[in-house]
């Protein structure tokens, strides 16, 4: 039988496996089944397309009743161009911390929840335990989707889904969407001496770029508003620009990249639509005047829904009574699977070791004081469930 040991051990295997998102997941997920299939505890997979890459869901308690999810991510972020002075993938341990990629993002909670297993199963639950890990989550929670899908299909729903990222584990109830967009500028070549002839894209793209530079600008002016989130508005970003070939030639394509995080209730759809109204009626009748091969191309890159879970959710107050925390459950900017589970219709909230601070940047670390208060959680959950 192979044993978890202790989650320390379980994390040192976990982020030994380079699951960086353009890799495979599967030796991974490979690992995760087997302490799972020699415990006689049965995981369900869904593929990406390719078969490369796979979701894990699996049911530990007698699933009589609907139960809790625990959901982590297996992908972590690259860490080409980083300077590490520790072993990316190599945990390291010193002075209370240990090193390594995804160790707060966020295989410390996968860890846990494996390492928890015996547990789980000694107390012969009737409340069901579910683990779902995803991959891809770090490119837009692309995963997560399709593990929905099939949970869809399941005779008995789960009723509440616990997030395991980085929180210094605390209750998080809410944090912002994303809709992550590409846009495809077509213009019409021309000698640059000869301007009345062609379309620059790169003009075009830029006019756009300065329309939504705009947006943001009046949202962070006039809202709407909510204080608990840092900043407290909806925010658009551009961070990617493509085009021209020489400065002599006037471009025909340029491709820039743009993001949207907006508050729960506000309309990321509809702040799109006014970028696209601009470009209709702005933009493409002069563009149709030199060329009517010229436009716009908008592609979505990823998306995700906000979450947005009541102060009376009954999964905020079993919690912060579990953590023996009286603190406010917390709003945060960057985004989790939270939203598709509570879309979905479970009841859901974010809390998992580790500090968002230390995710994605070098020498990312989990303190040992972190894993322990998990552990210390899972364990009272598992009590408050018998």
């Amino acid at each position: 039988m192979k044993s978890p040991q202790t989650y320390i051990d379980t994390l040192r295997e976990l982020i030994a496996f380079d699951t960086t998102s353009r890799n495979s997941n599967l030796q991974l997920i490979d690992y995760i089944q087997s302490i799972l299939s020699d415990r006689g505890v049965t995981s369900e997979l869904t593929y990406d397309e390719a078969r490369g890459k796979a979701n894990l869901f699996a049911t530990i308690g007698r699933g009589n009743e609907p139960g809790i999810i625990l959901s982590g991510h297996t992908d972590v972020v690259p860490v080409d161009g980083q300077s590490w002075s520790t072993e990316p993938f190599g945990a390291t341990i010193k002075e209370g911390r240990l090193f390594g990629r995804g160790a707060c993002d966020m295989k410390g909670f996968i860890a846990v929840c494996l390492a928890k297993v015996d547990d789980f199963l000694s107390a012969d639950l009737n409340t069901p335990i579910h683990f779902a890990f995803s991959y891809d989550e770090e490119v837009g929670c692309v995963g997560v989707k399709g593990l929905l899908e099939e949970l869809k299909k399941k005779p008995i729903q789960p009723r509440a889904c616990i997030i395991g990222e980085p929180t210094s584990m605390g209750v998080i109830r809410a944090h912002k969407g994303m809709l992550f967009k590409r846009c495809h500028v077509h213009g019409k070549s021309a000698h640059s001496s000869l301007v009345d002839q062609g379309v620059n894209a790169i003009t075009m793209a830029a006019k756009t770029i300065a329309h939504i530079d705009s947006i943001a600008q009046r949202i962070q002016r006039e809202g709407p508003f909510d204080q608990e989130f840092a900043p407290p508005y909806t925010t658009l970003h551009c961070g990617v620009i493509k085009g021209g070939i020489v400065n002599n030639i006037i471009p025909n394509e340029c491709q820039f990249d743009f993001e949207i995080r907006n508050l729960p209730d506000h309309s990321p759809l509809a702040i799109f639509d006014e970028i696209d109204r601009y470009v209709k009626k702005e933009l493409l009748p002069k563009m149709h005047e030199v060329s009517t091969d010229t436009g716009f191309e908008w592609k979505i890159l990823a998306d995700y829904p906000g979450l947005n879970t009541p102060l009376d959710d009954n999964m905020i107050s079993v919690a912060s009574n579990l953590l023996q925390t009286t603190n406010r459950p917390g709003k945060v900017s960057y985004g989790t699977e939270g939203g598709h589970f509570q879309s979905a219709g479970f009841s859901t909230i974010v809390c998992g070791p580790g500090s968002i601070e230390q995710a994605h940047k070098p020498d990312e670390y989990v303190g040992l004081d972190q894993l322990a208060k998990c552990d210390q959680f899972l364990s009272a959950l598992i009590q408050s469930m018998d």
